[in-house]
């Protein structure tokens, strides 16, 4: 068993400011009133989400993807179209210290959220240009995940906006 570290009596003093726990595990601290009502989608409606974001540098391009899920178990088409830095969230090379292994607790979510997302009829679109700019190979990509050229992010945008898609746009720099 490790030996407790000697605290001064400052620290002493800061850690009995406020108790800890505050509150038992479990408490609720955010009411659950849902304000908007759940939309389903009506017939023909889709949902095209854009991902400008690093795979685990920030939670954008995750939740992202769990959006796009939601959209489409809510009846939408749903495709999500990744693009610049984006493109390396397509990785089926992940992994640590060889493919497919985890080096941390989560570091495949996104690769099977993906592979569920695409298992559950949504397209998956991943921008060659952006796999370039980071020497990404296309053959690393996701099995399923379509490679488009770099004139296709503006082209697709267009062809969801001309269906009436509701557009989730994520950037990240």
């Amino acid at each position: 068993m490790p030996e407790t570290a000697e605290l001064t009596d400052l620290e002493t003093k800061s850690l009995g400011e406020i108790p800890h726990p505050s509150l038992p595990q479990g408490s609720s601290i955010y009411g659950g009133t849902k304000v908007f009502p759940d939309y389903q989608a009506e017939d023909g409606e889709t949902y095209f989400t854009l991902v400008h974001g690093i795979a685990h540098e920030s939670s954008v391009s995750f939740v992202a993807i769990l959006q796009a899920t939601r959209a489409q178990r809510k009846g939408f088409e749903s495709a999500i179209y990744f693009y610049g830095p984006g493109s390396l969230n397509c990785l089926a090379t992940r992994g640590f210290p060889t493919t497919g292994n985890s080096a941390f607790p989560g570091e495949h979510n996104i690769n099977e959220s993906l592979k569920t997302f695409m298992a559950e009829g949504g397209k998956v679109y991943c921008c060659r240009f952006g796999l370039s700019l980071h020497g990404a190979r296309e053959e690393d990509l996701i099995e399923g995940v379509i490679p488009t050229h770099p004139l296709d992010v503006q082209d697709a945008l267009i062809h969801y906006a001309r269906k009436g898609a509701i557009i989730n746009s994520t950037y990240m720099f």
